[in-house]
């Protein structure tokens, strides 16, 4: 089984995103989501990366419990979200979503690719990526979902 290590700054259930400053070490607030929005599951990035958007990769830790800011999993991979991100009238970046199960998780472990969550819930999720960014005057575009093996060596290129 291939692993890789996600950092949480912004527990699931929670309305604050908090973003962790490589200079002081340090997870600062960054904002607070809308009234009745709060992540779905715990978000974070996998140290060691750099996306296009200049920030490490992003995950979405899919699993039964909520986990707290500056948690260390690892985790293995089970899809991706692939999609560009960008202000409006400005050129987009890529921005993919990983999507992962802890290790050790009891109840996703029967999961091995995000298809298995299954049409409805993939379209939630890429509804909240949507809705998040448009808080932030953001366009978020979804250009599809990935299997974990192309995920794992796109986490692979971005190492």
């Amino acid at each position: 089984m291939q692993t890789i290590d996600v950092v949480i700054e912004s527990p699931r259930a929670t309305q604050a995103k908090f973003k962790y400053d490589p200079k002081t070490k340090l997870f600062k607030l960054k904002r607070l989501l809308p009234l009745g929005m709060v992540f779905p599951y715990d978000f974070g990035f996998i140290p060691d990366t750099l996306g296009e958007d200049g920030d490490p990769l992003d995950a979405l830790v899919m699993s039964e419990f909520g986990s707290f800011t500056g948690a260390h999993l690892t985790c293995r991979i089970i899809g991706a979200l692939k999609a560009v991100q960008g202000k409006e009238g400005k050129k987009a970046v890529r921005n993919d979503r990983y999507f992962c199960v802890p290790v050790g998780s009891i109840t996703y472990s029967p999961i091995d690719s995000i298809e298995q969550l299954g049409k409805e819930h993939n379209k939630q999720i890429e509804e909240f990526f949507i809705n998040y960014n448009k808080v932030d005057g953001k366009v978020f575009t979804c250009m599809g979902l990935i299997d974990p093996e192309k995920a794992f060596k796109m986490i692979k290129k971005g190492m």
